[in-house]
């Protein structure tokens, strides 16, 4: 499986979409400063999800969420409770 994922950070409430496909060891990749661009706004929670057999499917879907500013507010609107909950 292929996932696109949203992490919030507990830092500054900024939001990270990315690809893995193991959501849990690239959460930690996150969270130990592995990346570098998101390193400066560590812990990271992960706060939403999409799982896709087809890597091309999520990388597709990866990009139009950050490209495109209606899917991002679409999916931002889906998942406000979730994103609301996490508030510093």
């Amino acid at each position: 499986m292929h996932y696109v994922y949203v992490l919030k950070s507990k830092k500054n409430d900024s939001l990270y979409i990315g690809i893995t496909t193991n959501i849990i060891r690239r959460i930690e990749e996150h969270n130990t400063g592995d990346n570098i661009s998101t390193k400066r706004y560590m812990p990271w929670v992960c706060v939403y999800f999409e799982g896709y057999f087809s890597k091309e499917d999520a990388l597709k879907r990866e990009t139009n969420l950050k490209v495109f500013g209606k899917a991002y507010g679409q999916l931002k609107g889906r998942i406000k409770n979730s994103l609301l909950m996490l508030k510093r």
